[in-house]
């Protein structure tokens, strides 16, 4: 009876459920809780009945297993890798720099070096070594002590790290680019009938990742000023640095260590799995560095509990994304506001952004919403006269939108397990508003601006 009437009341699932999940995560719902509670109240609206959402929402739940695996082992991965002493001889190595960079202009050419440093990291995670978000928690946790010193702002660190996730594969057609530019927008436009190029692609998304660049200098422009976090903060590494409690380390175990991560990363690539390179590397360094099982035992639960989190949500954004797909909210959303937009292709660029921010950051993962939106928008655009280049730009655009500033994408996630090591960066306000306003409303208007110039 309830169902009956909230679906007859004419309020899109989609729209209902995307608001409610971030109204919830706005006042510090956990994330997994409001994307399980705002599936429910969408499958309501959509009339599915709730033994049929319940039952769409599990169905889901096997697309983020894998990837929720994933992330546990590179948690155990990243844990053995602070033991070898790999990290905490960088991190003594960067507070070296630090300690003696005296004046403030030192001090200032040491942060922007670390701050250019984490984006090129971040970019090489995309397209020169696709390992994704795989080196933040390896290398983020060991620098917290230096950041700290630095009294750098962790929401910059936050959009650096978010800037080089996402700009470069909705760009740049290699690793990860190549994934979403060539196999996915490509082969998408082209299986609903639009003749383009796949080499024309980076040329209609160059305007949409100027204005990921944009919101990059704003958040440095507005996070610049000094941010002060607790003393506990200091990671062990950086702070035994100081008193000189870390001995000499090893010179062979460090190279051991370099070379394991190096070998991990070509199972990585040879066997396009991260599960598989991430259980490689654990292996091979808790053997090399001597570690006996039951203490590898105790790093490797240390490492899932460290990433358990991301798990569990991408799990739950997985089964809310079914619900979604599964309401027909979707082809209902776009079919109301392209009845009203007539042939006004100003208006229907804005709409259709708007939409795909509203999708994407539902279901959490633009290389997921391109599939959805391209086989609606590219007829769409087709009949308002927009330009293969226009239409290209304008659903590359609506469907990586939403990955930077969405509670459940793991270009959001990555950074925060990484910066929240010490319990002092919280996922909504400190990632997730700072990425939304800082790269999600440039992008709206850069991927509006390419829809019409192009």
């Amino acid at each position: 009876m309830v169902t009956h009437y909230l679906a007859e009341s004419g309020l899109n699932p989609v729209l209902i459920s995307v608001v409610l999940m971030l109204v919830l995560s706005l006042v510090r719902v956990n994330v997994v809780v409001a994307l399980v509670l705002s599936a429910i109240v969408g499958g309501q609206f959509a009339g599915m009945g709730l033994a049929d959402t319940i039952s769409a929402f599990e169905s889901g739940l096997g697309g983020g297993a894998s990837i929720a695996l994933s992330y546990a082992l590179l948690g155990a991965f990243a844990v053995a890798i602070s033991q070898s002493g790999l990290t905490d001889y960088l991190a003594q190595t960067i507070v070296k720099k630090v300690t003696g960079a005296n004046h403030q202009s030192q001090q200032g050419l040491v942060k922007g070096a670390i701050l250019l440093a984490i984006i090129a990291m971040a970019v090489a995670s995309q397209n020169l070594v696709p390992v994704h978000i795989a080196f933040i928690p390896i290398l983020i946790p060991p620098l917290l002590g230096v950041f700290n010193r630095l009294n750098i702002d962790r929401r910059l660190i936050a959009c650096c790290l978010t800037f080089g996730l996402v700009t470069t594969y909705m760009w740049l057609p290699v690793g990860f680019g190549g994934i979403f530019i060539n196999q996915l927008l490509h082969g998408n436009l082209a299986s609903n009938g639009l003749e383009i190029a796949a080499s024309e692609l980076p040329k209609a998304m160059t305007l949409p990742a100027m204005g990921m660049l944009a919101g990059l200098l704003a958040a440095a422009y507005f996070y610049r000023k000094p941010r002060n976090y607790a003393a506990l903060a200091e990671v062990d590494s950086a702070r035994a640095s100081q008193t000189g409690e870390i001995a000499k380390p090893n010179q062979l175990r460090l190279l051991l260590s370099f070379a394991v991560i190096v070998l991990a990363l070509l199972v990585q690539l040879k066997t396009d799995s991260i599960i598989a390179g991430a259980l490689f590397g654990f292996l091979a360094l808790t053997t090399s560095c001597g570690i006996k099982p039951k203490q590898s035992q105790d790093l490797f639960i240390e490492g899932a509990k460290m990433m358990s989190l991301i798990g569990f949500i991408m799990i739950a954004a997985a089964g809310f994304a079914e619900v979604m797909k599964a309401s027909g909210g979707v082809p209902d959303l776009v079919e109301g506001a392209s009845s009203i937009l007539g042939n006004n292709k100003y208006l229907a660029a804005a709409v259709m952004m708007a939409i795909g921010l509203l999708v994407t950051m539902g279901i959490g993962s633009s290389f997921s919403t391109i599939q959805i939106i391209a086989t609606i928008y590219v007829p769409l655009c087709a009949a308002l006269g927009f330009s293969p280049l226009a239409t290209a730009a304008l659903i590359g655009s609506a469907a990586a939108i939403g990955d930077a500033g969405s509670p459940a994408s793991d270009s959001t996630l990555g950074p925060t397990a990484g910066l929240n090591a010490d319990g002092q960066h919280d996922h909504i306000f400190d990632t997730v508003i700072p990425t939304f306003v800082f790269f999600n409303l440039p992008l709206l208007f850069a991927g509006w601006l390419a829809a019409i110039l192009l």
